[in-house]
């Protein structure tokens, strides 16, 4: 008997069955009728819009004359409304987008956008914008997150996508021949196919004009070959798929194309108005909707009728049509496979055996072992379809009996998934909990498969249902800290009046229930709703320094970003610290804060150095660190020094030795750096002299030399006197000095002043540099002037044997008795034979006497 009772609330359309089970009965809101407003439903069980079409004339009972766009749950449970005070003319259409933003256009082309608590979503966008200003919008079509509208004067636009709010003028209509005289007609109906079903991959508008219909893109318009005798066309709709356009003709006939008008199928209605409202019941059946009666034609000659004392709205759902009337909410939809096998009068399936089985066992009957007899090689099949049926129940008590079921004859069969039941069961745990009215989401199992759990959670919490979105996430073993961080932000909105401390405990009781959760994002809202102390409170507790140092720095809190920053030794961290405080506070203060903060001072200074000198001299200053400044002002004058203006007589050099004057200035008043001190004088001293070198000379070969080179140049070009002057300046030692003007001549090769030289007294170096001098200048004749006044014999052999007088070298190199030394002089004569011949005899002769 259950079985016929449940069969008999089934229609027959084909071969095929339907039915238009009650979701919410009766509907929670009051005195509301549906033909007094205009209706948007959101798709996939989402909420409802109404608000009272001003095209219509209608009487006013108790409510106000101003409008209220009202939003309701599908179980008609107000959710929030607001007075419609929008410019722009009269509300042409309004639709719901894919993520519950309700979108409303009026007739100069506005489009204003509303969330699910009625609050108005800035900016607005204006369709036509200012090129078509003077135009008025006529129609509009709705899909997904996007709207195709046509003005008055035929022209189309489209908006692709409501979040990248760009507006795009697709081609136009042709016009009527010139011949003919007929003023632009407008669209009869309008369709769209969605982007998503389309090759190019943008939205087709399907316009009815005329007796033919025109499909226009954004670059070319195409006419499409209706069939002859069924234009003009009233009504149009593009199913789900996008493959196939229902049309109702001027005739009275219900047609089914293909999307390029190649007809399919046709059924001639019993009247020629057109209806309503036509609507595509999934794919196989299209709904026609007339003032009393509900026709829902198939690929079968015989339609299904319903018929409705009041006017109702056709919601089309991907396996479905919600049908929502003044008093209750319906879902029409086809009869799974599944339930069709268990249910259907005289059903002999395994599944409606196994189902038939479970009354028996119940009653304790023998009957339930001899129905799992006959289906035993077909049990889990069986067992499969019960489960499956369930899902598709919308009646509790029913979804528990098919599990029932299933779970009875999982009992005896082995290779059943044993998990399956467990899904099936969680999965209507939560499409019942959701279908509860004070939800009102009235998914089914196909919808919910497609819309999926997360997306399902995140309408959950837009609506304000945080407690059964934490609980179905948790259930669902999902991430719940996108629920919990979603109402803490609502809970700060909302909670105006607490203070600051209770709400923090309040807060942290719910945050700490997920771990990793980010303080940082709720920390933000806060301040964004300034409750600042609040965000600096809840900032405390995120573990990221990333995220929280950016924060801390947003609400003013920079001592305490420079601690954090400093503690969690990220340098990229301590730098965006240093230079938002350096930007917002006075030098003084800011010099305070980095102070006693090591790894912030450092920083601070590594980058000064090479950016910011003149701050650094102030930091250093303001610390006492004289010889730090010191420094950078010696530093400095090197810079100068650098510039190629710095140079012959230019006047940068005035302002460089002033710099390293201070310096020395500086360097002087602490004790420990006496040393730079005397340096920096010596060095302006030098640089003063050098400069009136270059001036006297008119050749820039002189500043940045040290002293030794400033006395060799001197000599080379003849300036003794300036040499002698440096020497006596800087108190150059004879050595040095005999060693610079030596080479110095000998670059010059002025041998007679070197020899000069080297007899105005005995030379402090000896006469050994002389001699290299020459040798490098490849001056042998001048060399033997000074050879053999070499006083040790190992160096006078060595001198020889540089200028290739082995004879001499042999002398010398015996007159030293160094067995060694003649090793290396015969190698070095060692392609000479004689002079080879020479030192081996030597060498002979220093061992046969027992010297080696």
């Amino acid at each position: 008997m259950a079985n016929v009772s449940v069969a008999a609330e089934w229609q027959l359309l084909g071969d095929r069955y339907y039915r238009k089970p009650e979701l919410y009965h009766p509907m929670q809101w009051r005195h509301i009728d549906l033909s007094r407003n205009k209706v948007a439903c959101a798709p996939f069980g989402g909420p409802v819009a109404l608000i009272r079409d001003d095209s219509k004339i209608v009487q006013l009972y108790s409510e106000s004359a101003l409008r209220k766009l009202r939003l309701f749950n599908s179980a008609g449970v107000s959710l929030s409304d607001v007075v419609w005070k929008n410019p722009g003319g009269r509300l042409i259409g309004l639709s719901w987008s894919d993520d519950h933003t309700l979108v409303c256009i009026v007739q100069d082309g506005t489009v204003y956008r509303y969330n699910v608590h009625a609050e108005l979503i800035e900016p607005n966008l204006s369709i036509l914008g200012h090129d078509y200003f003077d135009e008025n919008v006529v129609e509009c079509v709705f899909w997904g997150n996007g709207v195709v509208c046509i003005t008055e004067t035929c022209k189309v636009f489209a908006v692709p996508d409501f979040k990248t709010r760009t507006v795009v003028r697709l081609a136009d209509p042709p016009p009527p021949p010139i011949e003919l005289e007929l003023e632009l007609e407008l669209p009869h109906c309008v369709a769209v196919i969605e982007p998503q079903f389309t090759l190019s991959g943008n939205v087709e508008v399907l316009l009815a004009i005329g007796d033919g219909v025109v499909m226009v893109e954004e670059d070319e318009v195409q006419a499409l070959p209706v069939p002859p005798g069924d234009g003009p066309l009233q009504k149009m709709v593009v199913s789900g798929n996008g493959r196939f356009v229902a049309a109702f003709t001027h005739d009275g006939r219900l047609a089914v194309y293909s999307t390029r008008f190649e007809k399919m199928f046709e059924y001639q209605c019993e009247s020629a108005l057109p209806p309503e409202q036509l609507a595509w019941c999934g794919l196989d059946s299209v709904l026609l909707y007339w003032d009393d009666m509900l026709l829902m034609v198939g690929p079968s000659d015989e339609p299904v009728r319903y018929l409705y004392d009041e006017p109702i709205v056709l919601v089309p759902e991907c396996d479905g049509v919600r049908i929502l009337t003044n008093t209750s909410m319906e879902f029409l939809q086809l009869v799974p496979n599944s339930t069709v096998s268990i249910f259907k009068i005289g059903s002999t399936s395994p599944a409606a055996l196994l189902y038939d089985a479970l009354d028996h066992f119940d009653r304790r009957s023998a009957k339930a072992d001899e129905n799992l007899r006959l289906i035993r090689s077909s049990l889990p099949e069986a067992v499969e379809a019960c489960v499956d049926a369930a899902g598709h129940e919308f009646d509790v008590s029913r979804q528990r009996t098919l599990l029932r079921a299933a779970s009875y004859g999982q009992a005896f069969c082995s290779n059943f998934q044993r998990d399956r039941i467990q899904e099936m069961c969680k999965t209507l745990r939560v499409l019942n909990a959701v279908r509860n009215p004070a939800i009102g989401i009235p998914l089914s199992i196909q919808q919910y498969k497609l819309l999926t759990p997360a997306v399902l959670i995140g309408r959950l919490i837009n609506a304000h249902q945080h407690l059964l979105a934490l609980r179905i996430s948790e259930y669902l073993g999902m991430n719940q800290e996108v629920v919990i961080m979603h109402w803490a932000c609502s809970k700060i909105t909302a909670s105006l009046a607490i203070p600051d401390a209770a709400l923090l405990e309040i807060l942290l009781d719910k945050l700490r229930l997920c771990k990793g959760i980010s303080y940082a994002a709720v920390s933000a809202h806060a301040d964004k709703n300034g409750r600042r102390k609040l965000a600096a409170m809840l900032i405390e507790h995120e573990p990221r320094s990333s995220k929280q140092v950016p924060l801390l720095l947003s609400i003013g809190e920079e001592d305490t970003a420079l601690m954090k920053a400093t503690e969690s030794g990220d340098t990229d961290l301590v730098y965006l610290v240093l230079f938002h405080i350096w930007q917002k506070k006075q030098p003084l203060e800011f010099f305070g804060m980095i102070q006693a903060r090591m790894l912030a001072r450092d920083l601070f200074i590594t980058y000064a150095r090479c950016y910011k000198h003149e701050f650094l001299k102030d930091f250093f200053l303001s610390n006492g660190q004289l010889q730090e400044v010191a420094f950078l002002l010696w530093k400095e004058s090197w810079a100068i020094g650098k510039n190629p203006m710095a140079s012959k007589g230019s006047p940068l050099h005035g302002p460089r030795i002033k710099l390293i004057e201070k310096a020395h200035s500086l360097f002087s008043e602490t004790k420990e750096h006496t040393f730079e001190s005397k340096a920096a004088e010596e060095h302006a001293k030098l640089i003063r002299m050098q400069h009136e070198l270059e001036v006297t000379t008119k050749q820039a070969i002189f500043v940045d030399s040290s002293i030794s080179d400033t006395i060799r140049t001197c000599i080379v070009l003849g300036n003794h006197r300036a040499a002698m002057k440096v020497k006596t300046e800087f108190k150059v030692s004879e050595k040095r000095w005999y060693w610079l003007k030596v080479f110095a001549l000998a670059t010059i090769r002025d041998w007679d002043a070197l020899e000069k030289f080297s007899k105005e007294k005995r030379p402090p170096i000896g006469y050994r540099p002389f001699v290299e001098a020459c040798i490098e200048a490849d001056e042998k004749g001048e060399a033997l002037k000074y050879i053999p006044k070499l006083a040790d014999p190992r160096e006078r052999a060595e001198s020889y044997a540089r200028i290739g007088m082995a004879k001499e070298a042999a002398d010398a190199a015996s007159q030293a008795k160094d067995g060694e030394l003649l090793g290396r002089l015969k190698l070095t004569f060692a392609q000479n034979a004689a002079a080879s011949s020479i030192f081996d005899t030597l060498r002979d002769r220093l061992s046969f006497q027992g010297v080696s």
